[in-house]
């Protein structure tokens, strides 16, 4: 009740909302951790850069591993993280450190720090504790107020977007970051039931936008909604694209790169990213020796996307639709820089 309250404080909409009382999951499972851990290599006395801390799942198998004489620096732009952090290093076999910020920041302060990390990765997307917060309204699951912050000290809420953004850019909204096909009459509902002030409130106007065939099969109707909003709402995507250069740059050769993705939206930029850094020769294939001089600067650890297994699946549902991609810098980037 008293996390309640504070976010009654905090929040921007009214929250007396009727919670229905859910399980919520307690203990948090890492995705894909023994195989990030393979893919990174970390050794004794290597510095880490942990881009999203969450719960320091895998942060605690990579502190493990660099062992007391490593580093570990982890960043995350949610406040509640900097709590389990202050638990996390007081237990660290050795050096941690805590950046408060979202990924693209902090690896910006990092890198104008001249750090020059060997590993950096990223488990993008909501954490578990973030979804399991019923109050900060990230799962169309609980009735809970229209937030979606990832970080609570910005200004831009869910409620905000909902209720003040208009018709035509809610719309590009739902088909720009949850691919929604239903995007224009799920906008026009949302516009049309203002002020909408819960999650309840937004999976009704979901369900009045889309065909009543649509709303049967294929997961809950709202689940693209809700992930277009949130990532309008934090500027994921932005963020990813502003980080992955900045990581990559920060890697001395034979640094590690990898990221853990949950939809289409992210996998296909760590992807391309990472493709585009291990292409080698771009000169036309009738050219009959090589005139652009281009060199790899990577090595694919991941021809294909590393995917949880079906036990890890049945263990922890919520890995089912994760991505696991890597890479290894073995020349300096194309701007010159190691």
């Amino acid at each position: 009740m008293r996390a309640q309250a504070e976010r009654a404080r905090c929040a921007p909409t009214p929250t007396s909302v009727s919670a229905t009382l859910v399980y919520m999951p307690t203990e948090h499972q890492p995705v894909l951790a023994p195989e990030l851990t393979a893919l990174l290599a970390p050794q004794p006395g290597q510095t880490a850069v942990d881009c999203t801390f969450g719960a320091g799942g895998h942060a605690r198998r990579i502190a493990a591993a660099i062992g007391p004489s490593g580093t570990l620096v982890c960043i995350d732009r949610d406040p509640a993280a900097e709590a389990r952090f202050d638990r996390f290093a007081a237990a660290a076999p050795g050096r941690a450190r805590f950046v408060g910020a979202d990924y693209a920041a902090g690896l910006r302060t990092l890198r104008d720090e001249g750090i020059r990390p060997d590993m950096i990765y990223m488990d993008l997307g909501m954490s578990s504790m973030q979804v399991d917060a019923w109050e900060r309204g990230f799962s169309y699951s609980y009735d809970a107020p229209l937030d979606m912050r990832m970080d609570t000290r910005q200004e831009l809420s869910a409620a905000d977007l909902v209720n003040e953004w208009p018709e035509s850019g809610i719309a590009q909204a739902l088909r720009r970051f949850g691919e929604e096909r239903y995007a224009s009459g799920i906008a026009r509902e949302i516009v049309r039931r203002r002020p909408l002030q819960t999650t309840s409130d937004l999976v009704a106007a979901v369900k009045a936008g889309v065909p009543a065939s649509a709303r049967f099969g294929g997961g809950h109707p709202a689940k693209r909604t809700f992930q277009a909003i949130r990532i309008a709402v934090n500027g994921e995507l932005d963020s990813l694209d502003d980080a992955l250069p900045t990581a990559w740059g920060m890697l001395p050769v034979g640094g590690r790169f990898a990221a853990i993705s949950f939809h289409s939206l992210e996998d296909r930029r760590v992807k391309r990213f990472l493709a585009e850094r291990a292409r080698g020769c771009i000169c036309p294939p009738d050219l009959p020796v090589c005139a652009c001089g281009r060199e790899p600067e990577a090595e694919l650890l991941t021809r294909r996307a590393a995917a949880p297994d079906a036990e890890e699946v049945a263990a922890n549902p919520r890995s089912r639709s994760a991505h696991l991609r890597a890479a290894v810098k073995i020349a300096a980037n194309a701007g010159g820089e190691a």
